[in-house]
Order: structure tokens, then C-alpha cells, then sequence
């Protein structure tokens, strides 16, 4: 996809790592069906659904301006898993790891729809996706979060266990 020109953003960007187990586990969120599924072989139009839905209110860039063939390559990858979260039969978030550094497990894009923040379900999330990864027995998982992401994101990373390693400033282009 060709990169348009648009609003210029500052962010600053926290890195965080996660070296034991975490051994806090939130509860369970009530009154809502719920289902993590692992999708393989993602088709574009629907990793985009997802990527967009999540990821334009932050403003994320990684795979917004991929080609299907770049994005098909990432997403498509033995490194990197997608793991989505239904609610009453829905698709409300989705959580991409890539374990392409040996030893390690890098939590790439981890995120809810806007309407369904707030409901606990992002700790639930979280700690699975976190869980599902430490099956893989790294030494560390890795996941970074921005001053564009949910204010709460950084909180939740580290209640869950994450702990700030390094910070960057960058620029994004709005996603308007």
C-alpha cells in the first residue's frame, strides 16, 4: 500500500518485558458468552477488519501500510500466531505474538474494539494470550505500548506482570 501524506503525531513509546510467569490471574468476565479461537491462515480482508477495528483509534501503523503480499507473509508466517477473541459469537479483539527470535515471544498488536473496553475483558485477554505464550517456554515475552494506546494499557501490562525496559519518542501518521 502506497503511504499518503497526513497528520504528523508524537508519541512516546514503552517497551516492556516479562521475564516469569505471571502469577496474577484476573477473573473470568460474567453475563457474556466468551471464546479465544487461534486463527490460521488468516485471509486478508478479515486481518485487516480486525487490524482496523482495533487499531485506528491508536493510530497503529506496523501493518497498515503492507501490501496483501507483505501482510500475507507476516501474518502467514510459522512465527506468528493470531489469536482472536469473540464475544456472544463476535469478533471484539486480537492478539498477534511472532516467536521469530529464538527465546523470546514478542506480543506485536493485543487490543479490544472500542466497544468492549472497560468490561474486564482486557485483563481476561491478556493473560491468555500471555499463557499461550509462555507455552512456547521463552525467556522473556515482549510487548510495547504508546501514548496513542488506551491509557490503561500500560497499567494493565504491568499489573499483569511486564516491566518497563526502554523508551522512544517517534512519530505516526494519523490514521484520519
Amino acid at each position: 500500500m502506497a503511504e499518503t501524506a497526513g497528520r504528523i503525531l508524537h508519541t512516546r513509546v514503552t517497551r516492556l518485558e516479562m521475564t516469569q510467569r505471571p502469577t496474577f490471574t484476573p477473573p473470568v468476565p460474567v453475563g457474556m458468552r466468551l471464546a479465544i479461537m487461534r486463527a490460521t491462515n488468516t485471509p486478508v480482508h478479515f486481518y485487516r477488519y480486525l487490524y482496523e477495528q482495533v487499531g485506528r483509534p491508536h493510530h497503529w501503523t506496523m501493518r497498515r501500510l503492507q501490501s496483501d503480499e507483505e501482510l500475507v507473509r507476516a501474518i502467514h508466517a510459522e512465527t506468528c500466531e493470531i489469536h482472536i477473541l469473540y464475544v456472544d459469537g463476535c469478533p471484539v479483539g486480537f492478539a498477534e505474538t511472532d516467536y521469530a527470535v529464538p527465546h523470546q515471544a514478542e506480543i506485536l498488536h493485543f487490543g479490544l474494539m472500542c466497544d468492549y473496553q472497560g468490561r474486564g475483558l482486557g485483563k481476561f485477554f491478556l493473560h491468555e494470550t500471555v499463557s499461550a505464550a509462555w507455552l512456547k517456554d521463552p525467556q522473556k515475552i515482549i510487548i510495547q505500548t504508546n501514548t496513542l494506546d488506551s491509557p490503561r494499557a500500560l497499567q494493565l501490562y504491568q499489573k499483569m506482570g511486564f516491566s518497563p525496559v526502554s523508551w522512544s519518542e517517534e512519530t505516526v501518521i494519523a490514521w484520519d
